[in-house]
Order: C-alpha cells, then structure tokens, then sequence
C-alpha cells in the first residue's frame, strides 16, 4: 500500500518539495540575472568590449571629387571652421548670425551612426532659460543640416558650459 494520503496525491509536485522548488527557482534567478548582465564575461584581458556602443567606429569620409577646391577639405580645418563655413554657405539669416558665436565644436567628426553625440560650445551666457536659448536651437537645427545620423545627438552649451540647447541629428 502506498503512503500517499488523498490530500498529498492532489498536491503539485511543487508543493510537496519546497525545498527543491526554491533551489531550482533560485538557479533560474541567478542564469536570468548573469544572462542580463553579460553573462560575467571578463573583457579587461582582451580590451575589448561586445557592446554596440563600444564598437570600433569606422572612420566616415565624405566622398570629395577632385574638381573641389582645396580649401573645402574637412581635415585642413578645425571642426568649429567646418561648422562655421557650412552655415555661412547654406544657412539663414538668423543662423549666419548665431554661428558667428561658435568657439568649439567636438565630436562631429566621430560617427558610427550607434550613438553619436557632438558638442558646439559658444561665447553665449544664460543657460537654457537665458536670452539665447533661441540661438542655441539654431545652432543644433543647424548643426543637423551639416552632420546626419541615425541616432545623433548634438548639444550647444554656452561660455560657463550650462547647455544652451539641443537637438537630434
């Protein structure tokens, strides 16, 4: 005869071994939580990293013909003067006006289209509530007409770094 009581015999298998239903839930957590995290791999042997954002970036090139002049070539010039001619070539009025206060631009150069983020900093003060917030939209709208990106992100800060504005690009 069995020791199985009817009461028992309607149990889950479950609930009748408690003790191995929370060692097994406990081993599910831990390959979900090591799963989540990158499964405890160590990188700092190799110095490198599986991370999209911390994949090698491929160096963009914009594609120039040889019937440009020389003084259009991106390399000859500092990213701030790229800047700067783009807007003065293509740009309106009001931006002609706003890039007239750009110092520094880092970071338009470095593109991998995963997360791509450039700096524009200005002669500006205020901060994003001052009066020149408006000039620091330009600048990022304009700044996205000169550099295109999947997933760009520029921000414009003023002279103390207190962001202006920014946008997408």
């Amino acid at each position: 005869m069995s020791n199985t009581t009817p009461e028992t015999a309607q149990r889950s298998w479950f609930a009748r071994h408690k003790l191995l239903t929370a060692i097994g839930a406990l081993i599910v957590f831990i390959v979900v939580i090591s799963v989540a995290t990158g499964g405890g791999k160590d990188d700092s042997d190799s110095g490198k990293s599986d991370t999209a954002a911390a994949a090698p970036e491929e160096p963009k090139t914009e594609k120039k013909t040889d019937a440009q002049p020389a003084e259009d070539k991106p390399a000859d010039k500092p990213q701030a003067q790229q800047f700067k001619d783009f807007v003065t070539k293509n740009g309106t009025p009001t931006e002609k006006t706003a890039v007239q206060h750009v110092t520094k631009v880092q970071g338009a150069d470095e593109q991998n289209d995963v997360l791509d983020s450039a700096e524009v900093w200005t002669d500006y003060a205020g901060g994003m509530m001052g009066p020149h917030a408006s000039d620091g939209k330009l600048l990022a709208s304009a700044f996205a007409d000169w550099r295109d990106s999947k997933n760009g992100l520029v921000t414009v800060y003023d002279a103390k770094g207190e962001i202006l504005a920014n946008g997408n690009f």
